[in-house]
């Protein structure tokens, strides 16, 4: 029943929050149903690393190391995302009164359990229809949080997440569909059952492989389009950047990893089916496509709620070019830097937001020296861009080490250079618009800010992880790594 309680109590806390009549009362059910929900994800984890995969309801709710690891890491950033919302809703909602904010507080505090809720559903539904849905719902709830402000932009914003997030979705309903379809031939494929990925997963070398083929581009073009891959991921500059920091976070570090990971389930299938050659290639075509068009835009860009967009982008086609690299030097490259992505991108996005309410401004133009007024903000916003930017001795630069390892291990030399060249770019331009935000002269004088306990808290707790795990990573995480690792070669 553990795999049931853990989306069900973040929805319990949605419906708490909904008919909750205080703001501290939001709050609590919040902090502790997201505490219990990262208790849970660390339960079911011990679980299949001590016994395997733990189904319920006769394999209707699966959970095997890889659907651990994203459960996990899905907790943690709500966890530490719930923590900062305290303080930067509190901030943001000053001088309206309680009474006044109250409906902003309640569309927060419920809307963003839902979102949580649907994205653990996600990995932990067996049967590909399900996780379908579960995508579906984490749409619902979180167009909502990108209009949280009400503004011209803000429904803009949404309007284009959730036409592009449609179309894509629409795709990935037909690959479901298809997936469904590749299995006809097999005995006992016409039950609910036949949806399920453990049995497609077992049964995939006698799949229809015209079939499959179709299915597997149409998931990659809708889960990529979730994922926010070129050339499907216009929304995401416009969404990351109206959303609430938290709400933004949690797109920004927790669902990008749900849509990968169903990529990655639909992988598993084609690459059993097809062999590695042909989604190797589209994997490789889309991810280098998305880090090479990130990194212009990344040298260009005047707002550092976009920057974080595009970063994002980057990182999606990194994962999914690691994927496409293959071997098992890119299934490790491709699973360490979704842990590790997901790990460091939160404090980014909180640094973000205290400087967005400090200076009232996102523009790089109107924003300089916040390490003189900051100086906590602005020191683990250096060391967060030094992170994400794969900078040793940081660990996404042993997962991008270990993706270009693959790229010459496999002999793909010119992909390599392409990688490179378009990794090296968004370091440059990343840490040029990092450090002089940082570090630049103070344009009016200004005293030392106070830093809002909630949101230090959140802050130093994710710095604390992204440096703790760049020099050592637990052995139960990194045997969940390991055992993803070898799912996605091929075990069911």
């Amino acid at each position: 029943m553990i795999l049931l309680f853990l989306f069900l109590v973040p929805a319990a806390a949605g419906c708490v929050s909904a008919l909750a009549r205080t703001r501290r009362a939001m709050e609590t059910a919040n902090l502790a149903a997201f505490a219990i929900v990262f208790a849970l994800a660390l339960a079911v984890a011990g679980q299949v690393l001590a016994a395997g995969p733990v189904f319920l309801w006769s394999g209707f709710l699966y959970a095997d190391s890889f659907s651990a690891l994203v459960a996990v890491l899905t907790a943690s950033v709500a966890l530490v995302c719930s923590v900062y919302a305290v303080g930067f809703l509190r901030e943001d909602q000053r001088g309206e009164g309680e009474a006044a904010a109250l409906p902003q507080f309640r569309k927060y505090y419920t809307l963003t359990p839902l979102f949580v809720s649907a994205m653990l559903l996600v990995v932990l539904a067996n049967n590909l229809g399900v996780m379908w849905v579960a995508i579906e719902a984490t749409t619902l709830a979180s167009v909502f949080l990108v209009t949280f402000y009400g503004k011209i932009t803000s429904l803009e914003a949404a309007w284009k997440y959730a036409i592009i997030g449609g179309v894509g979705l629409s795709m990935a309903l037909f690959a479901t569909v298809l997936a469904y379809y590749s299995a006809h031939n097999i005995p006992g494929s016409e039950t609910l059952a036949g949806l399920n990925w453990s049995v497609l997963a077992s049964q995939a070398g006698r799949l229809d492989p015209t079939t499959m083929r179709l299915a597997f581009i149409l998931a990659l073009l809708g889960y990529g389009a979730k994922a926010g891959l070129a050339p499907m991921h216009t929304w995401k500059p416009d969404a990351y950047s109206e959303a609430p920091v938290p709400a933004a976070a949690l797109l920004g570090a927790a669902f990008i990893n749900c849509a990968i990971y169903a990529i990655m389930r639909f992988d598993v299938l084609a690459e059993k089916c097809l062999g590695h050659q042909f989604p190797s290639r589209m994997l490789l075509g889309f991810g280098l496509f998305s880090i090479l068009l990130a990194a212009p835009f990344v040298l260009v860009q005047r707002n550092f709620r976009r920057l974080l967009a595009y970063s994002s982008i980057d990182h999606a086609g990194i994962m999914v070019a690691a994927l496409g690299f293959g071997g098992r030097l890119g299934f490790l490259g491709a699973v360490l830097h979704m842990l590790f992505h997901a790990v460091t991108k939160p404090l980014l996005f909180f640094c973000a937001g205290n400087v967005q309410q400090q200076f009232g401004s996102p523009f790089f133009r109107k924003v300089r020296g916040v390490i003189h007024t900051l100086p906590w903000t602005g020191g683990l916003f250096l060391l967060g861009a030094f992170a994400v930017t794969g900078t040793p001795p940081f660990s996404l630069f042993q997962s991008e080490f270990i993706t270009l390892s693959a790229a010459l291990a496999g002999g793909r030399s010119w992909t390599a250079v392409l990688f490179v060249l378009g990794v090296v770019t968004i370091f440059v331009g990343f840490l040029l618009h990092m450090s002089k935000m940082n570090l630049g002269a103070v344009q009016e004088a200004a005293p030392r800010a106070a830093e809002c306990p909630w949101k230090f808290s959140a802050m130093a707790l994710v710095a604390a992880v992204v440096v703790t795990f760049s020099l050592w990573l637990p052995a139960p995480l990194f045997e969940l790594v390991k055992q993803s690792v070898h799912i996605l070669g091929g075990a069911s």
